[in-house]
């Protein structure tokens, strides 16, 4: 456990440097740190029958004709004796791994029996592309395209956890400040001694509501009907351990950090998170569901009972243009409540990770909460709101998300320059695969390190 608090120690202070580097020479490595401007790109759609869609390609810096070589741009050059030979051009280097990403892509998603897939990757140079696959509407035979929206889940942590440094970093709240001193009256008081940090980063003890099993039938009994805090919150069960002395993932701990941000900020939550974080950073396609309306067009989620691939899809939408639907998406709250495309998700990845959303102080702060987990060794390393996870050699900062018909991760590696979002519209398949299998075709292996320096000279 030493030797892993030390890598993560480690990976967490590169990663800091890096934040320094980008906010004092406006990018690492080439890397732009709001990704590209243009819009994503994508790939063909395959379903279980013939779809259509655009051909996968790679927007950002584009290399044109020579100006000097256009009509009127010169004299006219007098014609050949002979007809020149003509060779046709082969596929560039981009246009051949922008077509190993979307086989990969579409093998994946076949492999793993996923409906449909978006997938978006950001390139060191600020150039991206942007594949999908599949459908979007089973019954309509909807393809996935590159503006499909997906239901983010637990993705959307980041963004209330975003919220909460920034009003940490104004000064108006602090990480060891009671959390029951900053919420409204509740139906069930928390402990005064679980402090704004242990709402970050799931120490608090707070038992989930979401795993509560009588919550299930409620919430699918009536999908159109708009939960409360006080109906989520009477799902609460005893604390999993005294606040400070174990972690456990809780959408609860979020669920609250949304009442204490409307409590500071004086908005509702959508509203801060509009005019705070998804405006200024430009995510246009991204929006706070049952409060905004939709941006683009929505997926629609889809339950997979048991584990063989031939099972038959479950619609779960409630046609309220809500996914996956009204009461779980309300229930849900700070916890998981925002929709977007996968373009989107990267760009926010990328400039929350590279510093550009809370500056270099700020960031600090979001990727300085690791120390007080790791005695506790979660599932996944795990600070305020973004997990730590090291991918076939490639250190990455991000989060996944999982709600009824939805599944997706978004992961930036800030060594590499790179940053992959999958959004799925399942709740099966671990969208970390699609990940892993790209991050192999965009990045080559990293070679393992070995075990003393005398081993690696005697090679």
């Amino acid at each position: 456990m030493r030797v892993a608090a030390a890598f993560l120690a480690i990976f967490v202070g590169i990663a800091l440097v890096a934040v320094g580097i980008v906010q004092t020479t406006g990018g690492l490595a080439g890397i732009d740190p709001a990704g590209s401007s243009r819009s994503p790109s994508g790939g063909p759609g395959y379903g279980a029958g013939p779809t259509t869609a655009p051909s996968p390609s790679r927007s950002g810096p584009s290399v044109g004709p020579d100006d000097s070589a256009s009509p009127g741009g010169g004299p006219e050059s007098p014609a050949p004796s002979s007809s020149p030979v003509v060779v046709p051009p082969g596929p560039t280097q981009t246009q051949q791994l922008d077509a190993r990403l979307q086989a990969t892509l579409d093998s994946a998603r076949r492999k793993l029996a996923v409906p449909g897939v978006s997938v978006t990757i950001l390139f060191p140079d600020g150039s991206r592309w942007t594949g999908v696959s599949g459908l979007a509407n089973i019954a309509t035979r909807t393809p996935v395209l590159p503006d499909t929206a997906f239901a983010f889940a637990s993705m959307s942590k980041t963004f209330t956890s975003a919220l909460i440094i920034q009003l940490v970093a104004e000064g108006r709240i602090h990480l060891g400040d009671s959390a029951a001193a900053l919420l409204p009256t509740l139906s069930k008081p928390i402990d005064r001694r679980i402090t704004v940090g242990m709402l970050l980063d799931h120490t608090s003890g707070l038992d989930d509501y979401f795993l509560n099993p009588k919550i299930n039938k409620p919430l699918q009994a009536n999908p159109t009907r708009a939960w409360t805090v006080s109906d989520a919150l009477a799902f609460v069960r005893k604390p999993y351990f005294a606040p400070g002395r174990g972690w456990h993932y809780s959408n609860t701990n979020y669920l609250l950090l949304g009442l204490i941000a409307e409590r500071v900020t004086g908005q509702p939550l959508a509203v801060s998170i509009r005019s705070r974080l998804l405006d200024p950073v430009g995510l246009g396609s991204t929006w706070y569901q049952a409060v905004e309306r939709p941006r683009t067009a929505l997926a629609h989620g889809y339950r997979l009972p048991g584990t063989k691939l031939t099972v038959r899809p479950i619609d779960v939408d409630d046609g309220s243009g809500i996914a996956p639907f009204r009461s779980v998406v309300t229930a849900a709250a700070g916890a998981g409540s925002i929709a977007g495309t996968s373009g989107d998700l990267a760009a926010w990845a990328r400039q929350l990770y590279s510093g550009t959303v809370l500056g270099p102080q700020g960031t600090a702060v979001l990727l300085g909460g690791f120390s007080a987990t790791a005695a506790y060794r979660p599932s996944v390393p795990y600070g305020y709101g973004v997990q730590a996870l090291v991918i076939d050699g490639h250190p990455s900062f991000g989060h996944s998300g999982r709600l009824l018909g939805f599944r997706g991760v978004v992961r930036h590696f800030p060594v590499d320059g790179l940053t992959i979002a999958v959004l799925t519209n399942q709740n099966r398949a671990d969208p970390a695969v699609i990940v892993r299998a790209l991050l192999r075709v965009a990045l080559p292996p990293v070679s393992p390190v070995p075990p003393c320096p005398a081993c690696a000279l005697s090679r």
